[in-house]
């Protein structure tokens, strides 16, 4: 895992280390770190008088600790698919796609491997935060020359060394195989993917149309539920009526067998 606040820490420590008594300048100790020469830093704290035991002690776990800490910031914001080395970003025949591509490089990255890979595309802005960016090599990849290259074209061209991508051909469209992506021309990658547009209509159309089928469906449902209550009340309310006057005429043939009796 990299380290982000190790940077600053190993810096306030060796900068301490040197006020402590090492003869040595913090860069030296840092370069014999990344060698694993500590030997002679550590003689020369054991050289030290008896009386700075405790000082002796606290400089060598120092000293230590640095050292320890010197493979977390080698690979401090190093791509985990990638390797890291002197500001050369290796990412070459790791089979990358453009999903699996690292979405950042570390900010101190001169030189980025992606050749011999999956890649299709890169992503808008992938290289421009760089600044000390000086060359990509992009050959061995199957790049599909539609709307999607066009960040990668005119990365390339704002470019010096143009030299250097001769060999960074596209796959597809058919039309387009085995063209320069940096000498394509604007207006035939837009007319490559045309057919995304065309595809996103036809499916907005293919939308809409259901939508409006399903409130159709759900508005004569309505319509048939309101008509179909409307009747029911009807008839509710027609033997209601009839029971009524059944109720009636009953009670008038009781009340005249009463009388003739």
């Amino acid at each position: 895992m990299p380290c982000p606040y190790c940077h600053s820490f190993v810096l306030d420590k060796l900068s301490l280390l040197s006020v402590l008594g090492s003869r040595h300048p913090p860069s030296s100790i840092w370069r014999s770190c990344s060698r694993g020469d500590i030997h002679s830093h550590e003689q020369q704290l054991l050289r030290r008088p008896e009386s700075t035991h405790n000082m002796r002690g606290l400089q060598l776990r120092l000293l230590q600790l640095l050292c320890l800490l010197r493979p977390l910031l080698a690979s401090e914001g190093c791509p985990s698919l990638c390797s890291c080395s002197a500001g050369t970003v290796t990412c070459s025949g790791r089979r990358l796609t453009s999903a699996s591509l690292p979405t950042a490089f570390p900010p101190d990255t001169t030189r980025i491997l992606l050749h011999d890979n999956q890649l299709t595309a890169l992503p808008n802005g992938l290289l421009d935060g760089l600044s000390k960016l000086r060359s990509v090599s992009l050959h061995g990849n199957p790049w599909v020359c539609d709307c999607g290259v066009l960040y990668l074209r005119s990365w390339m061209l704002r470019q010096h060394n143009l030299d250097a991508f001769r060999n960074v051909t596209c796959s597809s469209p058919p039309g387009l195989r085995g063209r320069l992506v940096m000498y394509l021309v604007e207006e035939e990658v837009l007319d490559s993917c045309q057919y995304w547009y065309c595809n996103l209509a036809l499916a907005s159309q293919v939308c809409l149309f259901l939508l409006i089928l399903a409130q159709a469906a759900v508005l004569a449902f309505l319509i048939y539920f309101l008509r179909r209550y409307e009747k029911l009340s009807r008839e509710a309310r027609r033997t209601t009526e009839e029971s009524f006057a059944g109720g009636d005429t009953e009670n008038d043939y009781t009340m005249l067998k009463d009388r003739s009796a």
